[in-house]
């Protein structure tokens, strides 16, 4: 028995070699030794080449190297086994450092201040407190949770939404098309950690932007987008910071990656831009959590962190 160990777009020895430090005894292999390799009962990948695990007889499972699963999803020919999501507690802290971190530097005029020192400027700018500032975070998972309490604990007032009704304590919460509505009326700081499936594919354009504030206490309102790059209309985003409906961007995922070197975002004085490095996925930390799955399945204990395929996460 093997487990595939598939990927593009990097190297995947890292991988390769703390999934073996996990699991000494395992049999990692990079590509099926035949297309109907009946060796391979676990698949581990990251945007697998298109066709890959159609025809292994023998898979029991699909793991994400990554929070996301739409890589996988993509996919057509991906058998119908279960599809198994990453959850460790280096991903979501890695996470909150970025929202945080983002948050922070919006809230304190980072990108002012710092185009003042390019200027050899002194002028202090006015502060309004963490109180002042209503967060709102599309996306109440796991990822979301942790970043609303670690926003909340600094003192930002925090609302969040998702598709379903949830509560969280100390977050004021929506859901729903209506709750939607409500929460992009309400926010100063939006940040968007939300899945990648058909109903959310492009939701961040024109008229998703028109219905946020008129006015915040920083000017407009902020919109950080560290969920997925098919959420968003680059152009749209381009467009209402260009028309002062946004203040201000940090964006750590984009429609096409990576982005092109002829995008106006690169270039756009009140852009942050992070090449999807919000919450990568450190082989160390989470190969040790994959393989021990692996091997409770094996024992026969159930799988946790199922996809359900018909919400797309």
């Amino acid at each position: 028995m093997s487990i595939l160990l598939s990927v593009t777009g990097f190297d995947p020895t890292r991988w390769q070699d703390a999934m073996l430090a996990a699991a000494p005894g395992e049999t990692i292999t990079l590509r099926p030794a035949q297309a109907a390799d009946p060796a391979i009962r676990y698949a581990v990948v990251w945007k697998q080449p298109p066709g890959v695990l159609e025809a292994l007889p023998n898979l029991k499972a699909v793991f994400s190297l990554g929070a996301g699963v739409d890589h996988i999803l993509a996919d057509r020919t991906v058998p119908d086994v279960p599809i198994v999501r990453i959850v460790a507690d280096d991903l979501t802290a890695r996470m909150s450092e970025y929202v945080v971190w983002r948050v922070l530097d919006h809230h304190r005029r980072g990108m002012v201040y710092r185009a003042q020192q390019a200027a050899r400027l002194w002028n202090e700018r006015r502060q309004p407190a963490a109180a002042d500032i209503q967060v709102g975070i599309l996306g109440l998972g796991e990822l979301g949770r942790d970043a609303a309490e670690k926003l909340r604990l600094l003192g930002f007032k925090v609302a969040g939404w998702s598709r379903r009704e949830k509560q969280v304590e100390g977050v004021e919460t929506f859901h729903g098309e209506d709750g939607l509505g409500a929460i992009l009326s309400k926010s100063d700081i939006l940040v968007v950690l939300l899945p990648l499936t058909a109903d959310t594919r492009g939701l961040i354009d024109d008229a998703f932007l028109s219905r946020l504030k008129r006015e915040t206490p920083l000017g407009t309102p902020v919109l950080i987008n560290a969920g997925r790059g098919g959420l968003q209309v680059d152009s749209a985003i381009l467009r209402a910071l260009n028309d002062n409906r946004l203040m201000e961007a940090s964006l750590d995922v984009f429609e096409r990656e990576p982005l092109s070197p002829d995008s106006a975002l690169w270039r756009h004085p009140r852009v942050f831009v992070t090449p999807h490095a919000a919450a990568s996925s450190d082989p160390e930390a989470l190969a040790p959590i994959i393989v021990r799955q692996i091997a409770a399945h094996r024992r026969g204990e159930p799988l946790v962190n199922l996809v359900d395929r018909s919400a797309g996460y």
